[in-house]
């Protein structure tokens, strides 16, 4: 059985076959996912979408990349939802330096009070962080008493050690697969087993085997087979040491 840590089902992309795609993850044997909110406006499909599965869970948060989506009252909406809905997570949250316009300040404004929140929920957080992981780690920091996972890792090992030390976990998808990736294949074939989380990021970041296709969550056998196979490791032992992180961080029983 495998989890996917991360997935956008709730995407404009999955409107037309939403159920498909789901019994497709769950014929390839993935049993379990987490959804996490880009902004406010989505949240109440997105809230929708998990009940229709027992499988889904939420995640409610503000990306980085919808700035200009965000709002100062979102963040007190976002207090309200998570006490009402008791999600899994808060997030999707960060920081993104990759895209160019995207005033860092505001972003860290939204980034710091989500991680306020989580730390006053005692939830985990899922971070994106790209080109920004120092930052990512500073705010970490500087909050305190935080979980969690950044999604779609793309750092160096010795900022790795410090997002362990801190209390978080590191989410490997599609990216993994490309030969090109030779930093984060050397660093997933020998990071701890225990700071590992398998994820998609649905419907972006496919696998080598569909790039410019849409990804979907049933494609996590592929990257659980391209890590097992850089980690010398059994598959089905991959898959059940993630699954269980994956429970153990967002405080889901075990399946």
């Amino acid at each position: 059985m495998l989890f996917d840590s991360h997935c956008h089902l709730d995407a404009p992309e999955f409107d037309g076959d939403r159920a498909a795609v789901v019994a497709r993850a769950r014929a390839a044997g993935v049993t379990r996912q987490v959804v996490p909110a880009v902004d406010a406006a989505g949240w109440p499909k997105l809230r929708d979408v998990c009940r229709a599965d027992a499988g889904l869970h939420p995640a409610y948060g503000l990306h980085p990349m919808y700035l200009a989506s965000h709002r100062d009252e979102h963040l007190q909406q976002l207090r309200e939802w998570i006490d009402r809905e008791n999600p899994v997570a808060v997030g999707e949250c960060g920081l993104d330096y990759f895209i160019e316009g995207l005033d860092r300040d505001l972003q860290r404004h939204y980034f710091e009070g989500q991680l306020r929140l989580a730390r006053e929920f005692d939830l985990p957080v899922i971070v994106h962080a790209r080109r920004a992981v120092d930052d990512v780690i500073s705010a970490i920091r500087n909050v305190g008493g935080l979980r969690g996972v950044v999604h779609s890792y793309s750092g160096s090992e010795e900022q790795a050690r410090q997002l362990w030390k801190a209390g978080f976990l590191l989410g490997l998808g599609g990216p993994v697969t490309y030969d090109r990736a030779n930093r984060l294949r050397r660093l997933v074939a020998t990071m701890p087993l225990e700071y590992l989380l398998l994820e998609t990021d649905a419907p972006d970041q496919p696998d080598v085997d569909i790039r410019g296709q849409r990804n979907e969550p049933a494609r996590l056998a592929r990257i659980l087979d391209v890590i097992a196979g850089l980690r010398g490791t059994a598959p089905e032992t991959l898959a059940e040491a993630t699954s269980r992180n994956a429970e153990r961080l967002f405080g889901l029983a075990a399946a």
